[in-house]
């Protein structure tokens, strides 16, 4: 079987500037991963070479064994990808949005559908009918993730995923991504926040200056040591 998400030597240049510096990793189905890094580290870059957004200087990418520079199309259509800072109509309400994205998706949903979906980010139901323009970050932020769930691919790409949620919510989304995980959806996420990298991932690669510069495991069903990453993380001050 075919490896879900793979980074064969990844290099990347923008405007002449080395974002990406030879990073490999491979991402197993039923998954999380989480690529750990400071601001500028490279880790969004890293999901845009995924969805062909932007192409490698050097090395390759690869969804489910084949090249995205091969066939970006069929790359797109195996993903699932939620930003920082979701673009959704402010003039519409979360149940318009959901509908208008996934039938431009080709995966129209029913009524029913949405509200499960909703349901499972906990989405209050009287903000259901509102306009987004109303809603905080954090409820937008809500809504994206369950457009994501909606698309069912068997790959999920997150870009600082509770970025504008509260506590209850980062747990409750963590409990969800652990879910789905365990139905065998393979998950890279990109974050800066250490204990939620080590809470929710199986294994969180430390990126710093386009490079992966260290590794570390779920073992035993434990969780990642905290204060071990943290510690590697601060050396990016230093370094």
């Amino acid at each position: 079987m075919a490896i879900p998400l793979e980074a064969r030597s990844l290099s990347l240049l923008r405007a002449g500037n080395s974002v990406l510096d030879d990073v490999s990793f491979t991402i197993n189905a039923g998954e999380i991963f989480a690529l750990l890094g400071g601001n500028g580290a490279g880790k969004s870059s890293t999901l845009l070479t995924f969805l062909g957004f932007l192409e490698p200087s050097n090395g390759d990418v690869l969804v489910n064994g084949s090249s995205v520079r091969n066939d970006i199309a069929a790359a797109r259509s195996a993903i699932a990808y939620l930003p920082e800072s979701a673009s959704l109509y402010g003039h519409m309400t979360a149940y318009e949005n959901l509908s208008y994205f996934l039938d431009l998706a080709g995966k129209p949903a029913n009524r029913e559908d949405i509200d499960a979906a909703l349901d499972k980010v906990a989405l209050a139901e009287e903000a259901r009918t509102r306009r987004l323009q109303s809603y905080s970050k954090g409820m937008r932020q809500k809504t994206a993730i369950a457009l994501a769930l909606l698309r069912e691919t068997p790959i999920l790409l997150l870009d600082e995923p509770t970025s504008g949620l509260d506590p209850v919510a980062i747990d409750e989304f963590h409990d969800l991504v652990k879910a789905l995980a365990n139905n065998g959806q393979t998950i890279l996420m990109v974050t800066h926040d250490v204990y939620g990298a080590c809470q929710i991932a199986d294994r969180v690669g430390l990126l710093r200056g386009g490079k992966l510069v260290g590794s570390f495991s779920a073992e035993n069903g434990e969780r990642i040591d905290t204060e071990t990453v943290h510690a590697a993380f601060a050396e990016r001050e230093t370094a």
